[in-house]
C-alpha cells in the first residue's frame, strides 16, 4: 500500500510477457512467503509467480536496494519477526516460489499482487493465496486493499462511512468469510441469488489486453443483459461476487495464452465456498494439479447455480459464432 501511494517510475520493471513488476510484487512474495515458513510446520511448497532472474542482471541494482530497504523497513515496522535480509537473502527468498505443484502433496499458491497494472494506475489489486492439498484448492485468501467492504454496487460507496480494503477467506466445506484488513468480525457471503439475466451485472478485466471484450459482450447480448460490464482488475472480481455484488464473472483471454494457477486459485474457492460456480468454458471444473499452468478451454465464467445453464448456452453459442466468422476471413 505504501509503494502504490507513492510510485514512481524507478519502481517498476518490465518482465518479459511486458506486464510491469513493482518492487512490492517481489516485496510481498518475500514477506508472504516469510510468514508461511515461519508458522507452517511440515515440507514446504510455494508455487509463486516470481523469480530473481530479473534482479540478477547487470543494472538492476538500484531496484534490489529498494526492495530489501522496504523489506526491511515493514518487518521492522510490523515487529512480529526480529530480524532483516542481505541483497543475497532477497534473492533466494524470491525463489523460494519455484515450486512446479503437482497432484500429490501440499502446495501453497501465490499472486503477490494480483493485476499489476491496476497497481501502477492507483486501482485495484489483490494479494491472492491458496493452498492445494493432492491437487484441490482447500484453502483461499484474497487481500483486496482498494476495495470497498460492504459493495462496490453500493450508491453510497464512496461515503467516508464505507471502509475500504476487504480480505476474505475460504476453507473447502466451511464457506466463504469477508472482513476487514483492520480486523474486523468476519462476516458470512454468499453470491447473488439472482435467476433472470436480465437483471444481471457481470464483471470482466480491466484490461481489453487481457480478456476478449467483443466476446464477453456478445455473450451479454444472448444472454439479454443489460447493465454495462464492470471492469476491474485482479481477483477482486471473485471477491466481489462471491458477496453478490454482481452475478457473473467472465474471462476470455486473447489466443495463446496459458492461464497460471495462482491467477484464479484463491478467488475460485471464495467463491465456490460462497455457493457459487467456477468452470471452463466447456462446463468443466478448473484443474489446479497439472502444474504452473490451467490447461482448459476457452476461458473462465463464474457465476450462481441458477444461471449457469443458461450462461454456458450462451458462451457455447458465442465462441461458435467467433469461431465460424473467424473461419470466414
Amino acid at each position: 500500500m505504501t509503494v502504490q501511494q507513492n510510485i514512481v517510475h524507478s519502481g517498476i520493471q518490465s518482465k518479459a510477457d511486458k506486464s510491469p513488476v513493482t518492487v512490492a510484487d517481489y516485496g510481498s512474495q518475500i514477506l508472504v512467503s516469510l510468514a508461511l515458513m515461519m508458522e507452517v510446520s511440515g515440507p514446504f511448497s510455494l508455487v509463486a509467480e516470481e523469480d530473481s532472474e530479473e534482479l540478477r542482471k547487470d543494472g538492476a541494482e538500484e531496484i534490489l536496494e529498494e526492495i530489501t530497504d522496504l523489506v526491511n523497513e515493514t518487518l521492522a515496522d510490523d515487529g512480529s519477526y526480529s530480524m532483516s535480509f542481505s541483497k543475497e537473502g532477497i534473492l533466494s527468498a524470491i525463489d523460494n516460489g519455484k515450486s512446479e505443484g503437482g497432484p500429490t502433496g501440499r502446495h501453497w499458491v501465490l499472486d503477490p499482487i494480483d493485476g499489476t497494472k491496476g497497481f501502477v494506475r492507483g486501482d485495484q489489486y489483490a494479494i491472492a493465496l491458496a493452498l492445494l492439498d493432492e491437487g484441490k484448492v482447500v484453502l483461499g485468501v484474497l487481500a483486496c486493499p482498494n476495495l470497498p467492504l460492504s459493495s462496490i454496487s453500493n450508491p453510497n460507496g464512496s461515503s467516508s462511512g464505507d471502509r475500504i480494503g476487504a480480505l476474505f477467506s475460504a476453507t473447502i466445506g466451511c464457506g466463504a468469510e469477508v472482513e476487514s484488513l483492520d480486523g474486523s468480525p468476519p462476516q458470512k457471503i454468499s453470491v447473488c441469488s439472482i435467476d433472470n439475466p436480465v437483471n444481471a451485472s457481470f464483471f470482466e478485466s480491466y484490461e481489453s489486453a487481457h480478456s476478449m471484450h467483443d466476446l464477453t459482450s456478445s455473450i451479454a447480448e444472448k444472454l439479454g443483459v443489460q447493465a454495462p460490464p464492470v471492469r476491474i482488475d485482479s481477483q477482486a472480481k471473485y471477491g466481489a461476487l462471491a458477496r453478490g455484488d454482481g452475478a457473473i464473472y467472465l474471462r476470455f483471454p486473447h489466443k495463446g495464452y496459458r492461464e497460471k494457477i495462482w491467477d484464479h486459485a484463491a478467488g475460485s474457492i471464495v467463491v465456490t465456498e460462497a455457493g457459487g460456480i467456477v468452470t471452463d468454458a466447456a462446463g468443466n471444473n478448473l484443474d489446479f494439479s497439472q502444474g504452473r499452468f490451467l490447461d482448459l478451454d476457452t476461458g473462465i465464467i463464474a457465476t450462481n447455480t441458477q444461471l449457469m445453464p443458461s450462461l454456458l448456452k450462451a458462451v457455447q453459442d458465442a465462441i461458435k459464432e467467433k469461431n465460424h466468422a473467424a473461419s470466414l476471413l
